[in-house]
């Protein structure tokens, strides 16, 4: 009995198949082409496992629709990557597999992935943020993940720009949003490098704990959760980290009482796994609940 999992990524598609556990069995990775040809990869992946295959857990770059009663539930949705946008990737899978497929933000799963093996393990809630290309966050909530008429788009909230910032931003939508400002993206264009290259260039990662800060600010505020796991490219510089608590601290002026921070705000232990891990696990609470809604109707 296993279990499919596909973390659908702008720049690759990873697909696994692991067991109830979450333990990742066999996976591949494809690159995010066209919608024909990448899913022609993942469906080839998942016939070698008919028979065998109880559910898939989808994790998907977005924005997607994740509304059940909506006509478009499992559509990748007003996406930049043109091919994607408007695709159905839940429906293209049914077609394939006659399994159930839950279906959320890459992010969300990836918190799922923290909270149930990871970073967050044994508590009850957890935010995962990823910092790389774009900004996007989930959580988990009462060992929920977080949705609501949509998912959550944390990456675009609004934050006081710094005042010796003069970039303008580079988010097509809201320019200094938060992903527009933080992004790997932002660091690239502000600075004219790429951040793995400006390791060593305190200005960029002050300027950069500075926006952090205050989107954490913001998420403790609001969500309360009991860890904040950030992942994700830029912050392979491990040296953020200590930037960002000590900015939180003085942001929070001593308002509330935060955890202590340097448990607070962690990277994630499952590292570069923890989406593909928390599809698993996807995959494997779909599958129970669609055996409770079958027992309730029968």
């Amino acid at each position: 009995m296993v279990f499919g999992a596909i973390e659908a990524g702008g720049t690759k598609f990873v697909v696994a198949v692991g067991d109830a556990s979450g333990k990742v069995l066999k996976r591949e990775t494809y690159p995010t082409t066209e919608p024909a040809e990448t899913m022609k990869y993942v469906e080839h992946f998942f016939k070698q496992y008919e028979g065998e295959l109880e559910a898939i857990g989808v994790g998907s770059f977005g924005p997607i629709d994740v509304r059940k009663s909506s006509p478009t539930y499992g559509y990748i949705t007003s996406t930049p990557k043109l091919a994607w946008r408007n695709y159905d990737i839940v429906g293209a899978l049914k077609k394939s597999f006659s399994v159930p497929v839950g279906f959320t933000t890459d992010v969300n799963a990836a918190a799922l992935g923290e909270v149930t093996l990871g970073a967050a393990e044994g508590l009850s809630s957890c935010m995962y943020i990823t910092i790389g290309t774009g900004i996007g966050a989930g959580a988990v909530v009462n060992g929920k993940m977080l949705e609501g008429y949509s998912h959550p788009e944390m990456g675009h909230i609004m934050v006081r720009r710094h005042k010796h910032d003069r970039y303008q931003g580079n988010c097509p939508y809201h320019s200094d949003c938060l992903e527009g400002l933080a992004a790997g993206g932002a660091i690239e264009k502000r600075w004219g490098k790429k951040g793995v290259e400006l390791a060593e260039n305190e200005e960029v990662w002050n300027l950069e704990a500075h926006y952090i800060a205050q989107a954490l600010m913001n998420y403790s505020l609001i969500l309360s959760p009991e860890r904040i796991v950030i992942g994700g490219g830029v912050m392979k510089q491990r040296q953020v980290f200590p930037l960002v608590r000590q900015k939180l601290k003085a942001l929070i002026a001593g308002y509330i009482q935060l955890p202590d921070l340097e448990s607070y705000i962690v990277p994630p232990k499952l590292e570069d796994d923890a989406g593909i891990t928390g599809c698993i696990l996807l995959a494997a609470q779909t599958k129970d609940e669609n055996k409770r809604s079958d027992t309730t109707t029968i």
